[in-house]
């Protein structure tokens, strides 16, 4: 039986019990006391007892919770300088890229003006070298015309 039940049952005992006229006393059977009495010494014990085991083992329970709970913070700790040094790596890889497209850009335009500049020098070289062509045709052409009237006059 339970402490709660014996005071249950003590409780019963005492309004089960006589009351002395102009009193707040009252005549309890002295048996039925000393008999509830003698349950509650050995049962209290057991209660007391139960209730520190329970007491050690929410102590246990409580110390495990809060390992975990620590273990959980320390990973997320761990977890969250992971990321922000992969955010950090990220963005130094992202810098780095942005750096390279820029010199890659430059260096394309450095090699179109220089692709520019050849093919415009070449043109000209071109140029040059089709009016000295022109300028041997024209010339072998007013030879032959200068001299085919001589040779028409010849004959």
């Amino acid at each position: 039986m339970d402490i709660l039940q014996m005071i249950d049952r003590l409780e019963e005992l005492l309004n089960e019990s006589r009351p002395l006229p102009f009193t707040h006393n009252v005549i309890v059977d002295e048996d039925r006391m000393l008999d509830l009495i003698d349950q509650m010494r050995v049962s209290i014990p057991e209660e007391v007892k139960k209730a520190q085991q329970l007491l050690a083992q929410r102590d246990r329970l409580m110390a495990q919770a809060q390992e975990e709970a620590n273990r959980t913070v320390n990973l997320a700790r761990d977890r969250s300088s992971e990321l922000v040094e992969r955010d950090q790596v990220v963005q130094a890889a992202y810098t780095q890229a942005e750096q390279i497209k820029a010199q890659a850009y430059s260096d394309g335009e450095d090699i179109r003006n220089e692709a520019d500049e050849y093919v415009l020098e070449s043109l000209r070289k071109l140029e040059m070298e089709m009016e000295r062509l022109i300028n041997q045709v024209r010339n072998g052409i007013r030879s032959l015309q200068e001299e085919t009237p001589k040779q028409e006059e010849e004959q």
